[in-house]
């Protein structure tokens, strides 16, 4: 998702590459999760609002690239805006269905993003030849949830497994990328592609989860 220009980055060992980017987005999903439960309080309104600002500063660095140091830092700013904006939406699955469904959600997300990674670095193909559709897909995706809001022809279930399923391929990029040693990518970048591959992935199952839980 975040990753569409290529820096010129020299490849390095699959190996360390891998390390700083899982310790990276570690860190990120931990300054996440301590902003969620904080700012558990907060109305939706400042929710979105940290999340705006959080996007402005993901554009943002993308300007800071060749500075390793300050975009790292924008992108743990980032993580905790995320966090903030995150924490009305799990405070509303808490309170309407209980915490077991978050877990499960994060649980969930955690298993699932190992598995890709195994898949990534076992089987032979290049998940990288898929990255343009990867992308078209992600455009299109976009697109169909902004006609939804206005239009509502597309159920919340139904647009949940697209994003699932879109997230999975670009998730599967990403790690074909680190395996590649970077594919001239810094490990911020893609400690950043994969946060947000994550995150949405997360989002995607807690809805899933949380209906299918409201159903029972």
């Amino acid at each position: 998702m975040y990753l569409q220009q290529r820096p010129a980055y020299p490849a390095i060992s699959t190996a360390g590459l891998l390390g700083q980017v899982l310790g990276i987005t570690g860190i990120g999903f931990i300054i996440t999760a301590i902003a969620a439960y904080v700012f558990r309080g907060v109305s939706p309104a400042v929710g979105l609002g940290a999340m705006l600002i959080g996007l402005v500063l993901l554009f943002a660095m993308s300007g800071v690239r060749r500075q390793p140091q300050t975009a790292l830092l924008m992108f743990y700013a980032f993580t905790f805006l995320e966090g903030i904006g995150l924490a009305p939406v799990i405070a509303q699955y808490v309170t309407r269905i209980g915490p077991e469904v978050v877990v499960d959600a994060a649980a969930t997300t955690g298993l699932g993003m190992i598995v890709l990674g195994l898949v990534a670095y076992t089987f032979s193909f290049d998940f990288r030849r898929l990255a343009s559709f990867a992308f078209v897909a992600l455009i299109a995706l976009l697109v169909v949830g902004l006609i939804s809001i206005f239009v509502h022809f597309l159920q919340p279930g139904a647009y949940a497994w697209m994003t699932l399923g879109v997230f999975t391929l670009l998730t599967l990029v990403d790690f074909a990328r680190i395996r590649a040693g970077g594919d001239g990518f810094s490990a911020v970048d893609l400690a950043i592609s994969i946060y947000l591959d994550a995150i949405n992935i997360f989002i995607a199952l807690l809805q899933l989860l949380g209906m299918r839980r409201s159903d029972d």
